[in-house]
């Protein structure tokens, strides 16, 4: 099948975070089909990570087999792809699909794909499939970077604030704590904190995505509680010694999830661009140094009319063969085993 009808088969099977097995199932049969040797891993039960290998690869192509929620159907026009997972990421892995057929018609061996459960919601597929012994020097991770090649990409940091007060009657204040107010508190030290900035990163960014709290109108709240996400550029225990301080004395901290910016390879004659978005590269320390490209727009991404160029996919599947053989030539020049 070409590269159109490949996503078109992987954008029809659900796979929302969690229940990744079908797609997964899918990709092994069909690289299987096309010579790679197929290593199936549990990352959870039920949820396989897919890793495909011709020979003993050092440089790999990776992406995520999961989408964001809720499932949207495969539709198409002469010039766009649109459904769930179109730029984010089945377009590119069927972009890398057909890298990988390219490369093996040119003759090239020891490279390989790796397909990832899980990065939508914690990167757990990321964090088993770097227990994989490899040699990989190189991993080329899949996202859409407008087909730019991404000189770093933020970090993130994810918490949720709890406040506890004492209930009362809403005429009677004095008699109560409001957790509420106490939270607002928090947030408003939260907001004017200065947050760190990076030359090539840019700027640090908060974003307060949840409140809830209070039982009534008429009684002083004896909870509250937000959840908070910062994109940081900086290591994220910088972050959350900021974070420590504006909540002093006010509000309980739960971390839920931490990421550290990262800084990733370039090769000449590509735009380079800096992503606010994080992906599974820091949760793959043991695979070699890191790129970052693919086709689609993250604007584009986790939302009511995802969709994908597919000029944009055909460019891809060149530029993931041609970074393939340049990352080996470059293995090659510099005497790595």
């Amino acid at each position: 099948m070409n590269l159109f009808e490949l996503t078109r088969r992987l954008i029809e099977i659900p796979s929302i975070s969690g229940d990744e097995k079908a797609v997964a199932d899918f990709l092994a049969d069909y690289l299987a089909r096309a010579g790679f040797e197929v290593e199936i891993q549990e990352a959870e039960e039920g949820r396989p990570n897919v890793y495909a290998r011709r020979g003993e690869p050092d440089v790999v192509l990776s992406t995520h087999t999961d989408t964001v929620p809720p499932y949207m159907e495969f539709r198409e026009d002469d010039e766009i792809i649109w459904g769930r997972g179109a730029c984010d990421a089945k377009g590119i892995i069927a972009a890398m699909v057909k890298a990988a057929e390219k490369l093996i018609d040119g003759q090239v061996s020891d490279f390989g794909l790796l397909f990832l459960v899980g990065e939508e919601a914690g990167s757990q597929g990321a964090k088993e499939a770097n227990l994989i012994p490899n040699r990989a020097r190189y991993l080329i991770n899949g996202e859409p970077t407008e087909s730019k090649l991404a000189l770093g990409s933020k970090g993130s940091l994810r918490a949720t604030l709890k406040a506890k007060g004492r209930a009362a009657h809403s005429a009677y204040p004095e008699m109560g704590e409001s957790a509420i107010e106490k939270l607002l508190d928090a947030l408003d030290r939260l907001r004017a904190a200065k947050l760190p900035s990076d030359a090539t990163l840019g700027a640090s960014t908060l974003n307060i995505g949840r409140i809830q709290g209070g039982v009534a109108a008429n009684v002083i709240p004896p909870e509250a509680e937000a959840e908070i996400l910062l994109r940081v550029v900086t290591d994220t225990g910088a972050l959350k010694s900021i974070i420590d301080e504006a909540a002093c004395g006010l509000v309980e901290i739960e971390y839920t999830f931490a990421c550290d910016p990262v800084f990733t390879e370039l090769l000449d004659g590509f735009e380079t661009s800096v992503v606010a978005f994080t992906t599974d590269i820091p949760k793959l320390t043991n695979w070699g140094r890191p790129l970052l490209f693919g086709p689609g727009s993250i604007l584009d991404a986790h939302t009511p009319n995802e969709k994908i160029s597919k000029k944009e996919m055909a460019e891809a599947v060149d530029a993931y063969a041609s970074m393939v053989a340049r990352l080996k030539q470059k293995i090659r020049d510099n005497g790595q085993n």
